[in-house]
C-alpha cells in the first residue's frame, strides 16, 4: 500500500515540476506541455498553499508577482561597482584594445570572450542559501535601487539555483540584462497607441522603465526577460575563466545567451563580429554591438579599473541603423491627460527587424525645426 503524501511533500513536488516547465520554456524554449496545463499546474499550487499558508516560501512559484504596490525602491550598495564600459566603434579602436590587453598580460596567454550586448539595463540578483533574496538596479554603479519584487517576475530569473549546481559556501550574486524581447515590445507599443500614450523609443527604455514601476503586476504584464552574464561570490570572481562561469550559471537554471564565443584573438573577436551584424536582425532581441572580455579572472583582477570603466573589457559598437521613408501625413494624437503630440504616418519600412509606419514629432516647434511637411522624405 502506497502511503498518502503529505501537503508537504505534494507542493515541493508540484513547485519542482512547474520549475522545470518554467526552465525548459523561458530559458531553453522548448516547452513540454502546453500553456493551459502549466497554468493547471499553477492553479493547483495555489490552492494547496492557500490551504496551507504555513507551507508557502519565497522561492515558490506563486510568488512572482506580488499584490501591494511599493512605496519606493531603497538603495543598495553594490559589492563590487557595476562599472560601465568603454565604447570602440570601429575595427582599429578594438584591435588598440587588444593590444594594451597584450602589454598589460605580458606574454601571458590571452584569450577573449564575446557576448553579445543586449540593449537593456544591468540587474543584479543576489541569492542566499540559493534562494533569490534581492534584485538591484545599476543605478549609478555603485548604489542601485531594490528590485526585488519585480526580478520575481521575470520568468527566466530562477527563484531557487538548481541543485545539479555546485554549491557555494558564500552567497552567490549573479548579473545579467534585463530585456524586452522584439515581439513584446511591437505588442506593447500597439497597446500604448490605442490607449493614446507615446510609444517607447526603443526596448531599453521600454525595460528601464517597467523594472522600476511600483507595482510588480504591470512589471508582470511587461513580459521581461533576462540574460545571465556574470557571477560573484562573497565580491568575487569564483572560477578560473569568465568562460566557466557562463557553463555554471546555464547549469545554475539561467538564461546565458547562446551566441557567445571563446576567441583566441582579437582576429577571431572581428570574425565573431562581423558574423553577429549580419545576423542582428534575425534575433528575437535587440542587440547594438558585442562585449569583449578578458577569459582570465585572475588577468580581470590584475588589469584592474579606472574609475569608470575595467581596463579588461570592451563595448564594440554597431554603427548605427538607418532607414529613409516618406512623410504621408501628420496626425495629431491625444493623451489621457490631454496632452496633444504630433505624430508623422510613414511608408512602411523595415528597420532594426521591424516595420516602421509612425514616428512621434513632440510637438509643433520639432515640426518647424525639421521645416517638415507631406511628401518629405523623413
Amino acid at each position: 500500500m502506497v502511503a498518502e503524501k503529505s501537503p508537504a511533500e505534494e507542493i515541493e513536488e508540484l513547485r519542482e515540476e512547474i520549475r522545470r516547465h518554467e526552465e525548459l520554456y523561458y530559458v531553453y524554449d522548448s516547452p513540454e506541455i502546453s500553456d493551459r496545463d502549466y497554468d493547471q499546474l499553477l492553479e493547483n499550487l495555489q490552492q494547496l498553499e492557500q490551504a496551507h499558508p504555513e507551507l508557502i516560501s519565497a522561492d515558490s512559484p506563486t510568488q512572482r508577482v506580488g499584490g501591494r504596490p511599493a512605496e519606493g525602491f531603497p538603495e543598495v550598495v553594490h559589492s563590487r561597482p557595476m562599472l560601465s564600459l568603454d565604447n570602440s566603434y570601429n575595427i582599429d579602436e578594438l584591435r588598440a584594445f587588444g593590444e594594451r590587453c597584450g602589454r598589460l598580460s605580458d606574454g601571458r596567454l590571452l584569450e577573449y570572450v564575446a557576448e553579445l550586448k543586449i540593449d537593456g539595463l544591468s540587474l543584479s540578483l543576489q541569492y542566499q542559501n540559493e534562494v533569490l533574496a534581492r534584485g538591484v538596479t545599476r543605478g549609478d554603479g555603485r548604489i542601485g535601487e531594490d528590485v526585488t519584487q519585480n526580478a520575481r517576475t521575470i520568468r527566466s530569473v530562477p527563484l531557487r539555483l538548481k541543485s545539479s549546481a555546485s554549491r557555494f559556501s558564500a552567497d552567490v550574486e549573479v548579473r545579467g540584462e534585463v530585456f524586452i524581447p522584439r515581439e513584446v515590445f511591437e505588442r506593447t507599443n500597439a497597446e500604448r497607441e490605442e490607449q493614446g500614450e507615446p510609444r517607447f523609443a526603443n526596448p531599453r527604455n521600454a525595460a528601464a522603465g517597467a523594472i522600476r514601476q511600483l507595482d510588480s503586476r504591470i512589471v508582470a504584464r511587461r513580459k521581461l526577460d533576462m540574460f545571465a552574464y556574470d557571477l560573484l561570490t562573497a565580491g568575487r570572481k569564483p572560477f578560473p575563466t569568465h568562460w566557466e562561469a557562463l557553463d555554471w550559471l546555464e547549469k545554475a537554471g539561467f538564461r546565458v545567451n547562446a551566441n557567445r564565443k571563446l576567441c583566441r584573438n582579437i582576429d577571431e573577436v572581428i570574425e565573431f563580429a562581423d558574423a553577429m551584424e549580419a545576423r542582428r536582425d534575425d534575433l528575437g532581441y535587440e542587440i547594438d554591438g558585442l562585449v569583449v572580455k578578458v577569459n582570465s579572472t585572475a588577468l580581470q583582477d590584475e588589469f584592474g579599473a579606472t574609475q569608470k570603466s575595467p581596463r579588461w573589457a570592451i563595448a564594440y559598437k554597431y554603427p548605427a541603423r538607418q532607414a529613409s521613408t516618406q512623410v504621408l501625413s501628420i496626425t495629431v494624437q491625444v493623451g489621457r491627460t490631454g496632452a496633444l503630440t504630433p505624430v508623422a504616418n510613414l511608408e512602411p519600412v523595415f528597420l532594426a527587424g521591424t516595420t516602421v509606419s509612425r514616428a512621434t514629432l513632440h510637438n509643433e516647434d520639432e515640426i518647424k525645426r525639421l521645416g517638415l511637411k507631406i511628401r518629405d522624405w523623413y
